[in-house]
């Protein structure tokens, strides 16, 4: 909580062409509004708060905070950067970031926050006050701004809003610079289980139940209306920071390094269909919702970074501060 310990005094020259130094900054930027909640629960004020330091220290600052109506707790904030003299803004830096938290496991915010955990885990959280609140703010910023002038940001629980609110502006054409620090992904249970033949079986018992199965012509729109999903999303490249320590965000690993391998080889099919459906949406569309709802996992393109922190601090926002055992990003693209 304390920016004095937390390693980024390093950046005393910030470059904002260095890779590094965009993903500590935005790192540093989202701890903000974490300690932003903390200094209000615990009424820090002025002089006495931590917050500002987070951004004040890379020349942001705090335009608005974003405040969910459930429990009253900040979760979200826009920063502005401030200009240097002359009205000169750094080559490669953003005028504006909105930037969201994740989970806080106290006794004021666990309740709401759980609660949208739950949401995540059931394919809903596209429906949640929370998130119509930030998707109002990212459109606003748009409208006013222009999408070029600011980023989005957010770690794990934030990291899934600020992914869903650049998912819904890419569907219009609009491609948000993005930083999602541990997004969470629900790893498919079919992931587990080898071999074609009892994928098929699993498959078509699914149809008893459901009205549109994989093998119906009800499926096969629903494989077109997927596809052609991936293909919209396709050029919006979120910058995606993953530990495979983390059972929260490693699925991502997973996913991607899969869907690369299927994609070179030709494989379509049963594999495809696989590789697409994570359990949320497996979770979804077996208890009748609509298929084109906000499947989390639908990422087709991302830069991802990954961290070999221990496992004990792999899913924390910290080991992106600094550059210890972060790897180089690796881009992966659908075509």
């Amino acid at each position: 909580m304390d920016f004095n310990h937390s390693g980024l005094l390093s950046l005393r020259t910030v470059n904002w062409q260095s890779e590094q130094n965009r993903r500590s900054i935005l790192a540093s930027l989202v701890k903000g509004v974490y300690v932003l909640e903390n200094d209000r629960q615990h009424k820090r004020q002025a002089c006495q708060a931590l917050a500002p330091a987070w951004w004040k220290s890379f020349n942001f600052q705090l335009s608005r905070v974003l405040t969910d109506e459930s429990d009253s707790s900040i979760f979200g904030a826009v920063y502005k950067l401030t200009p240097n003299s002359n009205n000169f803004y750094p080559i490669g830096a953003p005028r504006y970031v909105i930037a969201f938290r994740g989970t806080m496991l106290n006794k004021c915010n666990i309740i709401q926050d759980g609660k949208l955990n739950l949401k995540i885990l059931t394919n809903k959280l596209h429906n949640t006050g929370r998130l119509e609140k930030a998707l109002q703010a990212v459109e606003n910023m748009v409208s006013e701004k222009g999408a070029c002038n600011f980023w989005l940001a957010g770690h794990s629980l934030g990291a899934a809003i600020a992914m869903l609110s650049g998912k819904t502006m890419a569907k219009e054409g609009i491609f948000l610079e993005s930083y999602l620090y541990n997004p969470p992904f629900i790893a498919a249970p079919m992931e587990s289980i080898k071999g074609k033949k009892v994928k098929r079986v699993i498959f078509g018992a699914r149809s008893l139940f459901t009205e549109g199965s994989t093998f119906s012509l009800n499926g096969e729109k629903e494989k077109q209306q997927s596809k052609d999903l991936f293909t919209t999303l396709s050029l919006w490249v979120p910058n995606m920071f993953l530990n495979p320590s983390d059972p929260i965000c490693s699925g991502y690993i997973r996913y991607f390094d899969k869907r690369e391998t299927i994609e070179s080889s030709g494989f379509e099919g049963i594999e495809m269909f696989e590789i697409q459906n994570s359990s949320e949406w497996l979770l979804s569309n077996d208890f009748g919702n609509d298929y084109c709802s906000e499947e989390l996992h639908l990422i087709p393109s991302a830069r991802v970074t990954t961290s070999r922190t221990p496992i004990q601090q792999a899913h924390n926002l910290s080991q992106w501060f600094t550059n210890y055992s972060v790897s180089e990003p690796k881009v992966y693209s659908y075509e």
